[in-house]
């Protein structure tokens, strides 16, 4: 009989090896592995040159902006020149006219003076004559030409006063209309070397544009060739990412399958195992049944397959820092608020209340909730130097009052509390307003 349960014990325990032995998909697996490792590095190459497409675009949208603005001053300049070049056309068209009007004007005065030279030489023939200076004579008919003979005349000091009117007036007319002349022409060349210079610019700004305009459109060809890369690299990536989204689906059914199979197997080979002790058993209480003597009741033996309940983890202390982050843009701070269930589902808290609230989540009871304030918390547990703080510890400030305002560390030079300007809240208490409130009382409950 014993010989019959050793080898009934040893065939259970083999089987029981045979089952537990390494899974017969575990290649395929590996292999499903090795293929989706393939994928993700092939991903990351993609991915890497999606980012180059877009850093390239971005270059070129940039380069095209400013491309575009220099076009728009390149054609505000233009306009400007050419309103400019307009206006120098006009006020050349009106010189010339002004030239051409001291010309007759000019020539009428020659005329004019020609009749006073004509005058004036019959009054000498008539001075000399009637006994006249023969020397002012010859002065005067020796000019070799009328200008030459208005200086000689008014240089003989002999000529009568009226003479010397007539000849004076003509001097300062001819003077005068030299001047004028002299200025229009100025003028005119001024203008026409100002136009001259206004349309060999419209013409560089023309070819500017010319140029800008090329180097714009090859920008945009460069774009829309850059921009159907980038939508050719984006379908390649999520083409990768469906092979191996279906890899890692395929990974974890067969995973599944697996897990399944074994315990399938574990199972059997338990149960085999309880059948063979329980034949084994049986055998071994046949010849007391023979003997016709009662054998006890063997106590029923607890099953493999028994397990203790088991209650959930309690929450660690150290998630007090984030318990509270559920509450970040949900919440309003009410002065008095957090110390009732309807207020807690609605977010409505104040600084202690918060904080009361927050450590309760994790198990930690700091005192009744009805009376929690600054004040109370202060006293919950035990005050550290400000220089050994950290997170989960209670951070004091002095604002209405001193120890007016409580919240949590939670590393970095920041705290979560309920802010009365936003509610629940991340806050920066390393500078600015929190920083200058920092009283350095810290609590570590």
């Amino acid at each position: 009989m014993k010989k019959k349960m050793l080898l009934l014990n040893t065939m259970v325990l083999l089987g029981l090896g045979r089952v537990l032995s390494t899974p017969a998909y575990a290649s395929t697996i590996q292999d499903m592995e090795s293929q989706k490792s393939q994928i993700q590095n092939q991903r990351q190459d993609v991915q890497s040159n999606i980012k180059a497409a877009s850093d390239e675009l971005t270059r070129l949208q940039a380069e095209q902006d400013q491309m575009k603005a220099q076009l728009e001053r390149l054609t505000l300049a233009e306009e400007e020149n050419n309103k400019k070049a307009q206006k120098t056309e006009a006020d050349i068209k009106e010189t010339s006219k002004q030239v051409d009007q001291l010309e007759k004007e000019i020539k009428l005065l020659q005329e004019k003076l020609e009749k006073r030279n004509d005058i004036l030489k019959d009054r000498a023939r008539s001075m000399q004559e009637s006994g006249g200076n023969v020397e002012y004579l010859q002065v005067l008919l020796g000019s070799s030409s009328f200008g030459d003979f208005v200086d000689r005349a008014l240089a003989v000091s002999t000529i009568v006063d009226a003479d010397r009117g007539i000849l004076k007036e003509t001097k300062n007319m001819q003077d005068e209309l030299k001047t004028k002349q002299a200025d229009v022409k100025s003028k005119l060349a001024s203008l026409e070397d100002m136009k001259a210079e206004l349309d060999e610019m419209t013409v560089q700004l023309a070819a500017q544009k010319k140029q800008k305009d090329a180097l714009a459109k090859e920008l945009k060809d460069k774009e829309a060739k850059n921009e159907e890369l980038k939508a050719s690299l984006q379908s390649k990536d999520s083409s990768l990412a469906n092979e191996q989204s279906t890899l890692e689906q395929n990974i974890k059914d067969q995973k599944a399958a697996e897990e399944a199979a074994r315990k399938a197997a574990e199972q059997a080979a338990k149960e085999a195992a309880k059948k063979a002790a329980e034949q084994a058993q049986k055998a071994a209480a046949e010849p007391a049944e023979k003997a016709d003597s009662p054998s006890p009741k063997a106590a029923p033996k607890a099953s493999s397959n028994d397990v203790a309940p088991t209650s959930a983890p309690a929450p660690k202390a150290s998630n007090v820092v984030t318990v509270g982050n559920r509450w970040i843009g949900n919440s309003a701070y009410v002065f008095g608020g957090g110390r009732s269930q309807s207020d807690i589902n609605h977010g409505l808290f104040d600084c202690s209340s918060f904080v009361h609230w927050a450590y309760s989540q994790v198990g930690v009871n700091l005192g009744p909730l009805g009376s929690v304030s600054t004040e109370t918390l202060k006293h919950a547990g035990t005050q550290v130097s400000s220089s050994q703080i950290q997170p989960g510890d209670l951070v004091f400030f002095d604002t209405y009052k001193k120890d007016g305002h409580v919240g949590i560390y939670v590393g970095g030079g920041k705290f979560i509390g309920a802010q009365s300007s936003t509610g629940v809240a991340i806050a920066n208490m390393s500078s600015g307003y929190w920083k200058q409130k920092f009283n350095g009382r810290v609590v570590r409950i």
